[in-house]
């Protein structure tokens, strides 16, 4: 397996990662059987960088014959204590450990840009079979809502990253331009403790890569900020689902 310190560092956070961490809202499921071009019910899906299981629980629910594929043993340990009954494999999407034509949809929910394209595209092809389907998406928060762009500017000063107005279609921007995508975009919401807001910021991996210190140093700052905002603790987070799917 071959994944930078920064990828790897989710290991760190497996547990927060499971508890913590958004899924997806059904209309997400609807768009990928409609650019895909068939039912997940009954198709056979590969979830690569599955995690602990957000997507591919949701793709199992819809009836798909899915195996994961993880690279992180701690993310694995969480993965099988919460669906026991879903295969899992250790490995990642520069090398995937599937045979050759032998899967119909093979996703990555918040995974792909861990991967080098140029191992990862032919890699696709080859498991893919005829006629199948790779579908790319990633949950971003809407920084159209005031406050969600606040607080993505303070994680922009404190990671160092270059101030810039918010680009709805930034996920579609480096998509391996060898393969012809569809994509689509939808908005939803979840309302979570403002505790789960912060526990959610401290899984990402620029915190898990700076550590404990800084982060519950910025953790601390947020809360006074969004308690503020939210004095009952009541977060209602909204994103954007950036979906790309294409035929291989």
């Amino acid at each position: 397996m071959t994944l930078t310190p920064q990828a790897r560092s989710f290991d760190k956070a497996a547990a927060g990662y499971a508890e913590n961490r958004p899924s997806y809202p059904p209309a997400l499921l609807d768009a990928v059987e409609e650019l895909a071009g068939r039912p997940l019910t009954g198709a056979r899906v590969a979830d690569i960088g599955a995690g602990t299981g957000l997507a591919t629980a949701l793709l199992h629910t819809r009836g798909a014959h899915v195996v994961a594929v993880e690279p992180g043993p701690a993310m694995a340990a969480q993965f099988r204590r919460r669906l026991p009954h879903i295969p899992l494999v250790l490995g990642d999407g520069n090398s995937l450990p599937l045979a050759r034509d032998c899967i119909d949809i093979l996703t990555y929910a918040q995974s792909w840009h861990w991967t080098d394209p140029r191992r990862s595209v032919p890699q696709a092809q080859r498991v893919l079979r005829r006629g199948g389907a790779l579908a790319l998406w990633w949950n971003d928060s809407d920084s159209t809502l005031p406050w969600i762009a606040d607080q993505d500017a303070r994680l922009r000063r404190l990671f160092g990253a270059a101030d810039s107005q918010p680009d709805p279609t930034a996920r579609f921007r480096d998509l391996p331009p060898e393969l012809t995508f569809t994509t689509r975009q939808m908005s939803w919401t979840r309302s979570v403790p403002l505790g789960t807001h912060l526990a959610n910021l401290a899984t990402y991996s620029d915190f898990l890569v700076r550590g404990q210190k800084a982060t519950q140093a910025f953790l601390a700052t947020e809360q006074d900020l969004l308690t503020e905002i939210f004095p009952d603790q009541t977060i209602e987070e909204r994103y954007t689902v950036s979906l790309a799917v294409a035929h291989c």
